[in-house]
Formats: C-alpha cells, structure tokens, sequence
C-alpha cells in the first residue's frame, strides 16, 4: 500500500486503464480512482481502447472523458479488472499497477493489487480507500457500486451474501447513484439487441439433457441485426434461467473469422477451467476466451462438451 501512494506522490501523469470491451467492474473502479487522482490534482487520463463504449455505461461518471489514445507523457498507470495483460489493448512503457479480482489474474505490472475473494475489483478498490482513509464522494461510490452491481448480476450471484449488501449500503450512504445504475445497467436495451436475442433464442441449442445451452452466432447475425458484440451476451446469462439449465456456451463468429468463446454457470459448475484449456481467464461462473479462424468451430464444440462432461 505505501509503495502504491508512493508511486502516485511522485507520478507526474497518471493514465487508468479500462480493459478491451470494458464492463462496469472495469469502468467503474478506473471512474473511482481517476475522481481520487482529480482530488489529489495530478494530471490524468482515463485510456480504454475500445473506442464505442456501450451507452449502457454512460452513467458511470467520467465516461465521456474517455480516450483511446495511450498518452506518451504517462509516466504511472493503473489497469481494472485485467486478468492478463493482454485485455489492456496496449503495452505501458510507463510504471503499471494491476488491480483486479480474478483468480486467473497473471499478476502482471510492477504491483500487482490482487483480492479473489472480493466479489468485484471496485471492492478491491473500497478496500484499499478504507485502509488509507480515503473518504469517498458521490463520484467515487456511484462508479464503485455500477462495478458491484455488474458484476454481482445484480445481486443474483452465487457469491452474494450479506457482507456484498452491507457494501452496496455503504456507497448509496456515500452518495452513489444507485438508481441511475440499476436503470442504465439492469433496464438499458436497444432495439437491435432485442433483434439479435430472438436470433440467438431461436437457434439455441440444448444439449446434455438439456443442462447445457449452445448459442452459435455468426458474423452475418451481428451485421444484420445492426448489434454489438456485447449484446449477445444478455441472451446468454437469460438462458441460465431456464430450470433445467446449468451451463450457457456462446461461440461467436468475429469479423476475422475467429472465434469467441463465452461461458456462464450456475455455482456448483467451474467454467473457467474450460476457458483455461483455451488460453482464456474469467472467473469460476464467467469466463471467456478467443481462439484464431484456423480452428474448426465443430471441434470447439466437441472439446468443451468433452469437458463439461467432468463438471456436470
């Protein structure tokens, strides 16, 4: 903790780092402590090179002040929510802190904050704040809670439990914009969204005696239904409510050709072992991973049902 405030009293130009197709954790905690850098008046950049973030974010404070442009001058940075360095979009020269909750994290950077047994990296964040004093505002707890609350699912998770609500009590007493966020982050939904999720709805498959759901969407869906990437993740987490489902795969055809892979589980099953096989990360219930157009989708396929085969 003294080597990080160390390292912030003598940085000249701090840059925070949300990763690639940031959620709320990542652009949450990075809004939290860019507000904490305002206050101690240094100069600072909020960096994140996905250039479109999702509108459903824009009650995070800060997003606006966005850019996808790593700055030269930095000579400090902080990444949220990276399990690995290449979820950054960018290479620092400059000093890194890696900050994040992932059990997968590589431990990355010249420090590396790391907590597994938080529920979201804004509670790592919360918890370096309380033990150095660092009281929050209005900033801070709204961009602390949209992380929680994201990455909670909102409060559905397994992992909730009294001490997650205590912690969400606390930022909406320090001013957090609790309503703003569950509207924007919980409610928000564009029409072509809700085109892609009849696709993807209409082309499940359900496999292992109906305990896995498969959802393959092409290129073409994503161009012709005019959503994002990120918006085939909602019928994804939706399918888990079904009651005989207890794993959801999705295997989403990229514009190069390649594949990505995300995985959602109830609590008993371990999906992050399977993204593991495929060079990815995440977290036990949430885990992702990409692999090049030069791998035959069937074989994907055939792989994680192997696998899952030992976690039913």
């Amino acid at each position: 903790m003294n080597e990080i405030l160390k390292k912030i009293d003598e940085a000249k130009h701090i840059v925070v780092i949300a990763h690639i197709n940031p959620d709320a954790d990542s652009l949450g905690s990075a809004s939290a402590f860019y507000t904490h850098l305002l206050r101690l008046h240094k100069k600072v950049s909020f960096y994140c090179a996905t250039e479109n973030i999702d509108r459903k974010y824009l009650c995070i404070p800060w997003c606006d002040k966005i850019r996808s442009s790593f700055p030269s001058s930095a000579d400090l940075a902080f990444s949220f929510d990276c399990a690995s360095l290449s979820r950054l979009g960018v290479e620092p020269s400059c000093t890194l802190i890696n900050v994040d909750h992932h059990s997968s994290n590589t431990m990355f950077g010249e420090i590396a904050l790391v907590d597994a047994r938080c529920i979201s990296t804004t509670k790592v964040l919360y918890d370096f704040f309380q033990q150095n004093s660092i009281l929050l505002n209005s900033k801070m707890a709204t961009g602390l809670y949209a992380g929680l609350l994201d990455d909670s699912d909102g409060f559905l998770n397994e992992r909730v439990d009294g001490t997650t609500f205590a912690f969400a009590k606390e930022l909406i007493e320090c001013g957090a914009e609790y309503k703003l966020c569950n509207k924007f982050i919980l409610k928000h939904r564009t029409l072509a969204s809700l085109r892609l999720k009849a696709i993807m709805f209409a082309n499940m498959i359900l496999l292992k005696n109906a305990k896995v759901a498969l959802f393959y969407v092409s290129y073409k869906d994503i161009v012709s239904s005019g959503a994002r990437d990120e918006d085939c993740e909602a019928a994804l987490e939706e399918s888990l409510y079904l009651p005989s489902v207890e794993v959801a795969v999705l295997l989403k055809q990229n514009s190069d050709l390649s594949i990505k892979g995300s995985l959602r589980s109830h609590y008993a099953v371990n999906v992050l072992k399977i993204a593991l096989e495929f060079g990815g990360g995440g977290h036990a219930q949430r885990a992702g991973f990409q692999v090049s157009n030069e791998v035959c989708l069937d074989l994907i396929k055939e792989k994680i049902l192997n696998l899952l085969e030992k976690e039913l």
